[in-house]
């Protein structure tokens, strides 16, 4: 009896109840479109506000999944500066992290070029550029060999390990992986939703390198998405909602890894993840789409960097009330400055004066 997937004949001929699908998959689609289209309305800064949070928050989620934290502060200030975009408090950022990001902003900004055996293998190098994977020295930039062993998924201390999935042998992976690239480089042979769906499973299943298998098929999977939306900027992360229900997405790749080619159960359960996420991502722009219309509706609005800088903050993650001891500290500015620069956002009507004396703040008029 087979007991994984890929030593069924023919496995990736997958077959799928188009009942239970059609209608996920036509609401994935609407709700894409409704979002790119509210993204047409925004400005390009607005429009690279809300691609640079979606994809460092992407990156940040897809590396804790497998259990590893990244300094979202890092991640950020990395994509901000592959991508050209001004970003206040911009931090240095390490090599694993620069990697992981430089490995994403070419698989979506250049969605169009092939997807080859070496950009793969870059991808997964660049992942792991110290050549480790914690403690343990790794393979990096070439498929595994399976020199110390099968590849397997496991949990549990040792003594109480429990095999979730063995991978393919390596002497099997030159030609999985030839077969699954020119699958994936091929134009019309799925719909482009399903197909970046079907690529994770198909490239986490094949399990071609030492580790990073699972960050590279979701960023495969994003690639053939960018492919899809049309545009390399992305508005919405399926990692980042795969990582709020990551023991279901674990479950799901066991169940589907060990049974037969029909693979229903796991397209409703990614297509249910691909729309959860798309609404998430409109809640989370919610507010960039509120300054967007607030800040257009007022003609004189022509902030200097420190006046932009707290308006922003407002918009976002800012804790308490503004005071212009506040607005010094931050703006890095002098009480005096501070003062003038909030004079001049409340006769704009941006801001609006709270409180009297000692508790006197501000706060946005919106």
């Amino acid at each position: 009896m087979n007991k994984y997937i890929y030593e069924r004949p023919d496995w990736t001929n997958f077959t799928w109840d188009s009942e239970k699908t059609s209608i996920l998959l036509e609401r994935v689609n609407n709700a894409r479109g409704l979002l790119l289209g509210k993204m047409q309305l925004l400005g390009l800064i607005s429009q690279d506000e809300i691609c640079l949070n979606v994809i460092a928050d992407g990156i940040a989620k897809s590396a804790k999944i497998e259990g590893e934290a990244l300094d979202i502060r890092e991640v950020r200030s990395s994509v901000a500066h592959r991508l050209g975009i001004e970003l206040d408090g911009s931090v240095a950022s390490k090599r694993d992290v620069d990697g992981i990001v430089e490995a994403t902003l070419d698989a979506v900004y250049d969605s169009a070029s092939p997807l080859t055996e070496e950009r793969l293998c870059a991808w997964q190098a660049a992942l792991f550029p110290s050549g480790y994977s914690g403690l343990q020295k790794i393979a990096v930039g070439r498929y595994r060999d399976d020199s110390s062993g099968e590849m397997q998924v496991v949990s549990g201390s040792f003594g109480r390990r429990k095999v979730h999935y063995q991978a393919p042998p390596a002497r099997d992976l030159e030609k999985e992986m030839s077969r699954f690239l020119c699958w994936f480089n091929q134009e019309g042979n799925s719909e482009p939703v399903v197909k970046a769906l079907l690529a994770h499973l198909w490239f986490v299943t094949l399990h071609p390198f030492e580790d990073g298998n699972g960050r590279l098929a979701r960023i495969i999977s994003d690639m053939q998405l960018a492919r899809a939306d049309g545009t390399p900027k992305r508005f919405y992360s399926l990692s980042a909602q795969i990582e709020k229900t990551k023991k279901q997405y674990y479950r799901v790749l066991e169940d589907t890894q060990r049974g037969g080619k029909d693979i229903t159960a796991y397209l409703v359960w990614s297509l249910d993840c691909l729309l959860e996420a798309i609404s998430a991502s409109e809640g989370a722009c919610r507010l960039v789409f509120a300054k967007h219309r607030f800040l257009h509706s007022i003609p004189e609005y022509r902030p200097n960097p420190r006046q932009k800088k707290i308006v922003d903050l407002l918009f976002g993650d800012f804790k308490g009330h503004l005071t212009t001891s506040k607005y010094a500290l931050i703006a890095k500015t002098s009480q005096d400055t501070a003062a003038r620069d909030i004079a001049q956002l409340v006769s704009w009507g941006v801001l609006t004066k709270a409180g009297g004396g000692r508790s006197t703040h501000y706060r946005l008029s919106v």
